[in-house]
């Protein structure tokens, strides 16, 4: 099976499994000690079962087995096949008991800070898009050339990507679709080692891992897709910064520390509880210099790769947010309004497919002209919700939907608000008879398989 890995061979070399402690990278005592752990963990455990639960090669597990009992910490009790069956002496639990008083981590092994700042280089991203390409990525969405024509160089380009518009034109779905440039995989380290602290980044949450992990790959290593990480208006100053476990020892990594060799999506921005300029402030140097300062509560300061595309999203009104100097830092700006009434009939077309629903040019002009009426322009997820909102209506009276005019307005009845004093809405006149004899797109034969994937989505 080929591997489209960002690394070439030469540096993936210098990436296999270790088979002597020597060459792990980390201070002896901090090898053993997690060793203790994971035998105390077990009481009675195999060389190899702690190996591969400490991510390391049996080589190194049967290297610190034998130190371990020459110091009387450790004790055999007999073979298994070429393996050997072990557990810590009466000193050894006592030492190791002491020790995890101060964390419980019995994991996998870290790698070295050194070893990450310099694979998070080699691993940066070369990405090559042309406008075919920037289709393909979006081809589950209907987009303008112009739009398209935006986002590549802005993707390509240096610096943060700042997607504004009003609410419901996509830019949610957008941003998450951008991680479709990238082709490769890359290596993202379990646990990382500074001055004796952890710090946890591979995350199952957020990192997709790879099924078919080159042999001899260093197990302290995850293949992985390069990672997506999307936070909202629950981002918090705190989470841009280690967060330390006292029971198990451990630091959490801070998301930009997880999102490294990939994507950090800011939605919402603006509605977080820390302000915009203090969000930016945090990340302004890193941006600009490549690496980002961590202080754990040792509160030694040190430095981490900081080689990732921060992309920024908002419904507000950029000016709102801060002047221009703080619009100055976001130097790609990429403007995603209301779609096109083409764009609309469009979306309303592929919907219409995927729920099953009948829509015809009538239909899709009345529609039109109601979400006109109601919005003063034309949002795309409009089109999703009215057929998802019409198959439910259908499946209550138990017969076949259609998306006709009684439909759509009732529709619009539950769909849309209106201030308690206002006029009952009129119903839409065939004032917009100039687009009802123009028929609708025909149906793409492509299926979609979420409703967020018929046009640009609704921006959450």
């Amino acid at each position: 099976m080929i591997i489209d890995m960002a690394l070439g061979p030469d540096a993936f070399a210098l990436l296999r499994a270790p088979n002597r402690i020597a060459d792990l990278g980390l201070p002896t005592g901090l090898v053993e000690d997690l060793f203790m752990r994971r035998v105390l963990t077990e009481r009675v455990t195999t060389i190899s079962e702690a190996s591969a639960a400490l991510s390391v090669s049996h080589p190194v597990g049967g290297e610190l087995a034998e130190s371990l009992r020459q110091k009387n910490l450790l004790e055999y009790h007999g073979a298994e096949g070429r393996d050997y069956r072990i557990s810590l002496t009466e000193l050894g639990q006592r030492m190791t008991t002491d020790r995890m008083a101060a964390g419980r981590h019995v994991a996998s092994m870290p790698v070295p800070l050194a070893d990450y700042q310099q694979l998070a280089q080699l691993q940066r991203a070369e990405v090559a898009i042309t406008r075919e390409g920037a289709k393909s990525a979006f081809s589950d969405m209907v987009l303008e050339d112009g739009l398209l024509d935006q986002i590549g160089p802005a993707f390509l380009s240096d610096g943060a990507i700042f997607f504004y518009g009003p609410p419901g034109t996509g830019k949610t779905s957008l941003a998450e679709r951008m991680s479709r440039f990238y082709e490769d995989q890359i290596l993202i380290p379990r646990v990382l080692e500074v001055d004796g602290q952890l710090i946890t980044v591979f995350d199952p949450a957020i990192h997709t891992e790879y099924p078919h992990p080159p042999p001899g790959l260093d197990p302290r290593y995850v293949l992985c897709h390069r990672p997506l990480v999307m936070v909202g208006g629950e981002l918090t100053l705190d989470m841009m910064d280690l967060q330390y476990d006292p029971i198990s020892g451990l630091n959490a990594a801070p998301i930009q520390l997880l999102a490294n060799n990939g994507i950090l999506v800011v939605d919402d921005f603006g509605r977080q509880t820390a302000s915009p300029d203090e969000i930016l402030n945090r990340w302004i140097i890193p941006l600009s210099r490549g690496i980002d300062y961590l202080r754990p509560n040792t509160g030694t300061k040190f430095t981490v790769p900081f080689e990732l595309k921060l992309v920024i999203s908002t419904n507000i009104d950029p000016h709102a947010l801060g002047d221009d100097a703080f619009l100055r830092r976001l130097r790609n700006k990429v403007f995603v309004g209301p779609c096109s009434e083409a764009a609309f009939h469009w979306i309303l077309a592929r919907a219409a497919q995927r729920t099953g629903l009948e829509v015809n040019a009538e239909s899709a002009a009345h529609l039109t002209a109601i979400t006109r009426g109601a919005l003063g322009e034309l949002r795309p997820y409009v089109a999703v919700d009215f057929c998802d909102l019409a198959v439910g209506i259908g499946r209550y009276h138990g017969s076949p939907a259609a998306l006709d005019r009684a439909m759509i307005e009732r529709v619009a009845a539950v769909y849309f608000v209106r201030r308690h004093d206002a006029e009952p809405t009129p119903r839409a006149e065939p004032a917009m008879a100039r687009t009802a004899g123009t028929p609708p797109p025909p149906a793409p034969t492509a299926r979609a398989d979420r409703a967020d994937e018929v046009g640009p989505a609704v921006a959450r």
